[in-house]
């Protein structure tokens, strides 16, 4: 709870945020996200587990990642990454993506790891390609988010292709 003003800076910015599902209007939503999040177990089919982001320095919370463990696939994973725009383009989100991708695969032993972003969203884009991941889908107004039906492409790596580009 202690770093609920940090994660509403963040996640309120609907520029930023507007290929999010959850934009929070109030620090009592981020309350309640946070009370909702904080169980300490993770790997349950059907959860969703959201890791922060914070800078090695200060300790200051930039952001976070979605992990969604699949309740009908227990070996492949869902991920998604928020990201305050004070640090945009300084490699934070790729070096936690890459932690948190390390992690799913070598120790959780996940065989596929899949990312939905919205095709507006080109620097997602090019951070889920820069980690190796690779188009698989673009479906046509499948997702309603904010109100309206948007596109979704998903993006996928194995983790036979995870370990051949980390060699």
């Amino acid at each position: 709870m202690a770093d609920a003003k940090a994660l509403f800076k963040y996640r309120r910015d609907t520029l930023i945020n507007q290929y999010q599902g959850w934009i929070p209007e109030t620090i009592d939503e981020v309350h309640d996200f946070i009370a909702r999040k904080v169980s300490g177990e993770i790997n349950i089919p059907g959860t969703w587990v959201q890791l922060v982001v914070i800078k090695k320095d200060d300790h200051e919370l930039i952001g976070d990642v979605g992990v969604h463990f699949l309740a009908d696939e227990p070996l492949q994973i869902e991920i998604g990454c928020s990201l305050n725009s004070q640090f945009h383009g300084q490699g934070f989100a790729t070096e936690a993506l890459k932690e948190i991708i390390s992690y799913l695969f070598n120790v959780l032993n996940k065989r596929r790891i899949t990312a939905s972003i919205d095709p507006g969203n080109l620097s997602s884009i090019q951070l889920f390609e820069r980690l190796g991941f690779r188009k698989e889908a673009h479906f046509k107004e499948s997702l309603f988010i904010n109100g309206e039906w948007v596109d979704d492409l998903v993006y996928a790596i194995l983790k036979k292709e995870w370990q051949k580009n980390c060699e």
